[in-house]
C-alpha cells in the first residue's frame, strides 16, 4: 500500500521541521513536501495533489481560512488545521471546519514529559489518517457547496468506567440523547442540532476535538441553534432544550441521582487512542440509563463508540448509525453495524426523526 502523502504549510521553519519529523516517524506517511505560506503551497499542488495537507490558519501574506475556501474551490483535498491555543485561533479554526477543514489539531509540544509528547504525536498522526478517509467535496468560493515510537497502549472504556448491571432506581420517564463523532462530526452535529425545536431532549455530545476548542464550538453552535449548546461542566444536569459538548482532553459520563441525569467530567487515558471517547460515554448511559436513552453514532474513522453503543442497545436503549453515503468517513458506524450494535441506520438527513 501507498504512503499517504502530506504537504505541510506554516509559517513557522520550526514548526515545520517539527511536524515533518513527527509524521515520517508514522508508517504509512510520509511528507510529499512543506510551505512557508499559501502561495508557495499552491505552486508545490499544482506539481504534485498530496493526500493530505495540514494548514496552519494564522499566516502572512493569506490567511489560511482564504486558501481553504480558495482550495475548496479547485481541490477539494482533505485538511487537518493545526492551530495555536490562542482564543481567536480556537474561534477561526471553528470557522475553518464549515469551509472544509475535516480536522483539527493543536500545534504539538516538542518537549516536556515523554508521555505528553507521544499523545501529541499520536493526536497528529491519527488526524491525518483520518483525513486521509475523508470524502471531500468541492465547496464554491464562498463556502457553499456544489450539490516508530512506543504506541500509546490502545485502552477500552474498562480503563474509566466499569460495566456494571442496572442497578434499581427511581423510575423516571424523562429521555435523554448520547451522540458520539468524529471526522467530519462538526458538521454533522450543526446539521442536526440547528432543526431541533427548543424542547428537545436533552443531549450530551462526544465530538473527538481538542483541548480548548470545543468551547468554541459550542459556542458557535448556540448562535444558531434553538436548543442552549455549550461545552460541559463536572456536575451539568442534561435538561430538556440543552445540549452538553464533552471537554476536550477529558472523558464525559452520564450519572444519575433520583430521577435526573448529570454529566461527571474526568481525567484518564486516552480510549480507543481518544479522550474525550465515545465508549466511555455509551458504557456510563448502559450503566446509568438503560432504556431511558437513546444512542447515535456519527461520522468518524476507527471503533471509537461502537461497542459502548452495543451495551446501550442490550439494555435497552435504541441505538442509531449514520449510513455510509452521508458518512464524510464510514468507520465508527461501520464497526457499530458489524457488531449488531445499531437499532437503525438513517442518512443524516433522517436522524432528527429518531431524537424524538
Amino acid at each position: 500500500m501507498k504512503n499517504k502523502k502530506v504537504l505541510i504549510i506554516d509559517d513557522s521553519a520550526i514548526v515545520r521541521s517539527a511536524l515533518t519529523m513527527l509524521i515520517e516517524e508514522e508508517p504509512g506517511l510520509e511528507v510529499m513536501a512543506t510551505a512557508a505560506d499559501p502561495f508557495f503551497a499552491a505552486q508545490k499542488i499544482k506539481r504534485e495533489i498530496p493526500d493530505v495537507i495540514t494548514l496552519d490558519i494564522e499566516m502572512p501574506r493569506m490567511d489560511g481560512i482564504t486558501f481553504l475556501k480558495t482550495l475548496m474551490a479547485q481541490y477539494p483535498i482533505p485538511v487537518v488545521i493545526v492551530s495555536s491555543l490562542t482564543q481567536m485561533g480556537s474561534e477561526t479554526a471553528i470557522q475553518a471546519l464549515q469551509y472544509g477543514a475535516v480536522e483539527i489539531i493543536t500545534k504539538p509540544k516538542m518537549y516536556g514529559l515523554g508521555e505528553e509528547v507521544e499523545e501529541n504525536r499520536l493526536r497528529l498522526v491519527q488526524a491525518i489518517k483520518s483525513a486521509s478517509h475523508a470524502k471531500v467535496k468541492r465547496r464554491s468560493i464562498n463556502g457553499t457547496r456544489h450539490k516508530p515510537l512506543k504506541v500509546e497502549p490502545k485502552y477500552s472504556a474498562d480503563a474509566v468506567i466499569s460495566k456494571i448491571s442496572p442497578k434499581s432506581m427511581v423510575k423516571t420517564t424523562e429521555k435523554i440523547v448520547l451522540i458520539g463523532a468524529s471526522t467530519g462530526g462538526t458538521e454533522a452535529l450543526r446539521s442536526i442540532l440547528c432543526k431541533l425545536p427548543a424542547d428537545s431532549p436533552g443531549i450530551a455530545i462526544v465530538q473527538h476535538m481538542p483541548e480548548h476548542f470545543t468551547r468554541s464550538f459550542a459556542e458557535s453552535l448556540d448562535k444558531v441553534c434553538k436548543v442552549r449548546v455549550q461545552e460541559a461542566k463536572n456536575g451539568d444536569t442534561i435538561v430538556r432544550g440543552n445540549v452538553l459538548i464533552a471537554p476536550g482532553n477529558k472523558h464525559m459520563l452520564v450519572k444519575r441521582s433520583g430521577a435526573r441525569y448529570y454529566v461527571e467530567i474526568k481525567d484518564g487515558p486516552l480510549v480507543n487512542r481518544h479522550r474525550p471517547s465515545v465508549d466511555v460515554l455509551f458504557r456510563s448511559a448502559a450503566n446509568y440509563v438503560g432504556a431511558n436513552c437513546k444512542g447515535i453514532l456519527l461520522t468518524g474513522m476507527g471503533a471509537d463508540g461502537a461497542r459502548g453503543l452495543l451495551e446501550m442497545k442490550n439494555n435497552g436503549a435504541f441505538t442509531v448509525a449514520q449510513d455510509e453515503k452521508s458518512c464524510i468517513v464510514f468507520g465508527m458506524p461501520k464497526e457499530a453495524i458489524a457488531l449488531d450494535a445499531v437499532s437503525k441506520v438513517c442518512s443524516l438527513e433522517e436522524i432528527n426523526s429518531c431524537i424524538f
